[in-house]
């Protein structure tokens, strides 16, 4: 009897144990956690609020990873609406405003698109690619410069079919600093095409059909009209004097059988390569009358493949911190 009633004991506080929850159980085991270890962690400081936002969380190292620019405060993705032929049939916008009844869907029809908002004028992009004051119409079938938005600083109209450039195609374009009309097909442009235009500083010309330099804006940096078919009878003598800001002039594979003096003291690169010039005056590049000229700007001038040979004017190129690039012999 007696391994039988100590079986029995035992079952008794087995028993006892398992009764006991196990949560208390968990309490009972998991060691007290340690007051002092905590005693100088200040967590005040992690309480955010928009007050300690920025002294919290350092953002200084985020501030400059991306610049977008002008295409923060509004970005336009859309085409160029194609410019009225006559400006004067449109209405005004207060007559066209005026009287306006409200636009109601007709029962069982879609909802009718939002009329447009007094002030914005034409639409603006429907042809072409607008992003802030950048205009993208490369490659997009054009025969003339469409109707840009008041804002534009930059325009690409490249690889289109355009035959001229008219001074109101750029009507009141005052911000207007680069236009770049490569690979088309315009042979002229009106005198006023770019000479009103303030803030021009590159107009690029290449591979047209031009015969005559165009007027330029005092304002001009850069002009690359390389590849068309401008002879010295389309300068105006002179043409470059007052181009005090000009740099870059790239002229080369067209007609020119002289250089066009006198050239600004700006100018840091001039290529005339490939054209038919034969021979130049010895005030070309300096000034014959003062030996001790230094032109140091004037670093980059290209005359290969004309018929001149440069060693028979030493006096006109020795000014230049380097020689020209051409024949010398």
């Amino acid at each position: 009897m007696c391994p039988l009633g100590w079986l029995a004991a035992a079952s008794l506080c087995l028993g006892t144990l398992c009764a006991v929850p196990a949560e208390e159980r968990r309490k009972a085991e998991k060691p007290k956690a340690d007051p002092t270890l905590h005693e100088n962690l200040d967590l005040d400081n992690y309480d955010l609020t928009l007050d300690n936002y920025g002294e919290i969380l350092d953002l200084s190292n985020y501030e400059e990873l991306y610049d977008y620019g002008d295409l923060v405060p509004k970005i336009e993705v859309g085409t160029l609406a194609p410019r009225p032929k006559d400006p004067k049939t449109l209405p005004e916008l207060g007559e066209a405003t005026a009287g306006t009844p409200e636009l109601r869907p007709p029962s069982g029809a879609g909802p009718v698109p939002p009329a447009p908002i007094p002030g914005q004028g034409l639409p603006s992009c429907q042809l072409c690619l607008c992003l802030g004051t950048s205009v993208y119409c490369d490659d997009a079938g054009l025969e003339q410069i469409p109707a840009l938005p008041p804002d534009t600083a930059y325009l690409y109209a490249r690889f289109n079919r355009i035959g001229a450039v008219r001074a109101a195609d750029f009507t009141g374009l005052e911000k207007l600093k680069r236009i770049d009309l490569s690979s088309n097909s315009i042979s002229w442009a009106e005198a006023d095409a770019f000479r009103l235009l303030p803030s021009l500083q590159e107009l690029l010309l290449p591979q047209n059909l031009l015969t005559a330099l165009p007027e330029l804006p005092r304002s001009i940096v850069r002009l690359d009209a390389r590849l068309n078919r401008i002879g010295s009878a389309g300068l105006r003598p002179e043409a470059l004097r007052d181009l005090k800001q000009l740099q870059f002039l790239h002229l080369s594979d067209n007609q020119l059988d002289f250089i066009p003096v006198p050239l600004p003291e700006s100018l840091r690169s001039l290529h005339l390569q490939n054209n038919n010039i034969q021979t130049m005056h010895e005030d070309t590049f300096c000034d014959s009358q003062d030996q001790g000229q230094i032109r140091r700007a004037l670093e980059d001038v290209r005359l290969d493949g004309n018929p001149i040979n440069l060693s028979l004017f030493p006096n006109a190129f020795f000014c230049l911190p380097r020689l020209p690039t051409g024949r010398f012999s």
